[in-house]
């Protein structure tokens, strides 16, 4: 007999990472407040069947007072030998002929106990004319009979079936309580298993138990199951190469990460669950974000390339490819960060040298106003003109300054001071178009994005930030990008190279 047959749980006690479940239904049969229809439902070899037969023993066995006949009842359903018990695989009768041949003999008393219970496995494969024959009697069964459906894709199940049943989540079970179930059985059957083999048999399965105990069967017959021998069977889940990965990408080596995925690659690694790992990492980062109310954008962008290699992974031929292009990504884009960020320190280098004599410039554009509204003021102007002409050649530097090259040079440090990170977030998916006179026509990938930044408050304030950097007032226009491409600007690219350095 197959391990997961022989230690398939007979009681509730015995039911692993359930206790949810396993409380409500033990209370509702102490109180005698059982339903008639009841939906289980959750991934693959998380109890559900198992769940199922037990609240049937103690449906059928209730309210019979001859012992004998309680546990010829219980053994029967065990093995499955009793006649009032009926387990339907739904998969393979589906339609609604079989769904008649129930309803028809569920008119009929039960013959030995005092209940008839009907368990219909896989449930959601039922056609839409079957879940309609099954409608009436599941709202209104015979004061006997006793419903317990059971599916893996509750999604499919019609809401008219959901709301005539108690439903009951099962949850994946916990890698813990798979590893202290696993080490119980090999207890019981004498098999010697390193803990770091329970542990990669617990985190491959995902929370399904029945697997656990099936791939443990599989290896009962080598003297000694080694993390490797689990490995073998089931390929490396490719822990060890997280941190390589993030090493490259904060190192910004593209070379370094195509090697490592296809060190992945060689070891076996599915990429879907490699992608899943670093999913799971970058989720706690954000969640740490969130705690320390940092803003989140950039790490969410990242989230998003990740979430769509995952699924792009699933249906491509090379899945190898689809994980070293979400990974170069990002990587290129902070190559190209790191580029522009030297050529930027020394346009600032520059740029603070002739500061004192900008701020002289301004004064004097601040003394020149009001000269033109007082007249009798002519006399000091005059007094003051031979510094003028000195003054004159900073201000005329400033204005060269305003150029739509300089303007792209400074784009970073513009979003970077922008206030909300909704603005800034939205920006970030914007390009620099044109500069006419005083007027910064922006261009935005989406009219989201664009309706963000024109509001009155978010345009003031990237003016402002823009009026700080180059000493006069300007005024933005934002567009919409007349040929609806992805913005991949190079001021885009510093923004996510920083993102990514410091999420990764």
């Amino acid at each position: 007999m197959s391990l997961y047959r022989k230690y398939r749980p007979q009681i509730f006690a015995d039911v692993v990472g359930q206790d949810h479940i396993v409380t409500t239904l033990e209370q509702a049969a102490s109180q005698d407040k059982l339903a008639h229809a009841y939906l289980f439902a959750g991934s693959r070899g998380t109890g559900k069947t198992s769940v199922a037969r037990i609240l049937a023993k103690i449906i059928m066995a209730r309210d019979i007072e001859d012992e004998a006949l309680q546990k010829q009842i219980i053994t029967s359903v065990e093995n499955g030998s009793i006649v009032d018990l009926l387990e339907i695989d739904a998969a393979s009768n589906r339609g609604i002929d079989d769904i008649r041949d129930i309803v028809e003999k569920i008119q009929f008393s039960p013959v030995v106990a005092k209940s008839k219970v009907y368990i219909i496995d896989e449930v959601h494969m039922l056609t839409k004319e079957a879940f309609n024959a099954l409608l009436k009697t599941l709202e209104e069964p015979p004061p006997y009979a006793y419903f317990i459906l059971a599916t893996t894709e509750i999604n499919k199940i019609p809401t008219t079936i959901q709301s005539r049943c108690q439903c009951f989540p099962f949850r994946r079970i916990r890698e813990d309580d798979i590893i202290r179930r696993l080490q119980y059985i090999s207890d019981q059957e004498h098999i010697t298993i390193d803990r770091e083999a329970l542990r990669a048999v617990a985190s491959y399965v995902e929370g399904g138990l029945r697997d656990a105990i099936s791939l443990l069967d599989q290896m009962r017959t080598l003297d000694k199951i080694t993390q490797a021998d689990v490995e073998q069977r089931i390929g490396s889940t490719g822990h060890e190469y997280i941190e390589a990965v993030f090493t490259a990408l904060e190192a910004q080596d593209p070379e370094v990460l195509l090697q490592t995925v296809r060190k992945i690659e060689d070891a076996g690694v599915s990429m879907d669950v490699f992608l899943r790992q670093l999913l799971t990492i970058i989720r706690e980062r954000l969640h740490e974000a969130v705690a320390s109310k940092k803003s989140t954008a950039d790490i969410v962008f990242i989230l998003d390339v990740l979430l769509k290699a995952i699924s792009d992974v699933r249906i491509s031929p090379v899945p190898g490819l689809v994980l070293e292009t979400a990974l170069l990504s990002l990587c290129s884009r902070g190559v190209a960060g790191e580029m522009l960020a030297v050529e930027e320190k020394k346009e600032l280098t520059t740029v603070a040298k002739d500061e004192e004599v900008v701020k002289d410039a301004k004064e004097v554009k601040d003394a020149e106003e009001p000269k033109k509204e007082e007249s009798p003021k002519e006399t000091i102007e005059a007094v003051e003109a031979p510094e003028a002409p000195a003054e004159k050649d900073p201000a005329i530097v400033e204005a060269r300054e305003l150029t739509i090259d300089a303007l792209h040079e400074a784009w970073k440090d513009i979003v970077a001071e922008v206030t909300p990170s909704s603005v800034k977030m939205s920006l970030k998916n914007a390009k620099l178009v044109s500069l006419e006179d005083t007027k910064v026509t922006i261009a935005f990938s989406s009219g989201f994005h664009r309706d963000t930044v024109a509001k009155d408050n978010a345009s003031i304030r990237v003016e402002e930030v823009m009026a700080k950097i180059f000493k006069r007032s300007l005024r933005i226009d934002c567009v919409l990008d007349e040929n609806g491409e992805s913005l991949d600007t190079e001021e885009e690219s510093v923004s996510l190279a920083d993102a990514a350095a410091e999420v990764f």
